[in-house]
């Protein structure tokens, strides 16, 4: 048995949670509000998703979770769907996140390559084994040291 004695004291002296309120309703606007605690339209993205050819992103100079965690020594991690943008500045790896693997847009997109942060690692991705993947990589990452505080934001929903 996995002993998780901050999770359990997060649930003994935590809040329970009853709503949910999303800053959009498609992915792209969505998943920017949700990193950076702002509204979507502040970082230009609250106008639809982003696709393959997409000249923007989420820009360089926005904060996101992983990033102010970063800085206070979590190790952070994406696995999943990423779709704020795969221009230069608009990476998970320039947004605080230390390892990405996962692809960049929805899975009905195409080109639609496995990444393993900016390198592509598989073309055309084998969408039949990614949940599989996603999942071994997650656990090799919390493996690797057991004893360091982290983030892993992860996304099995790939539409």
């Amino acid at each position: 048995m996995i002993q998780t004695p901050h999770i359990d004291r997060m649930e003994k002296e935590g809040v329970r949670l009853t709503n949910h309120f999303s800053s959009a309703n498609v992915c792209t606007p969505s998943r920017a509000g949700l990193l950076t605690g702002r509204y979507s339209i502040r970082s230009g993205l609250a106008h639809g998703v982003l696709f393959p050819e997409s000249e923007n992103g989420l820009p360089h100079e926005e904060i996101t979770i992983a990033g102010a965690l970063k800085e206070v020594g979590y190790r952070t991690s994406i696995y999943g769907k990423w779709h704020l943008g795969n221009v230069d500045v608009s990476w998970p790896t320039d947004h605080g996140f230390d390892e990405f693997y996962g692809i960049a847009y929805s899975n009905d997109m195409n080109p639609l390559p496995l990444y393993r942060n900016k390198e592509v690692i598989e073309e055309p991705l084998d969408q039949t084994t990614l949940t599989k993947c996603l999942t071994h990589e997650v656990t090799d990452f919390i493996k690797e040291h057991p004893q360091d505080p982290f983030f892993i934001y992860m996304k099995f929903r790939y539409v």
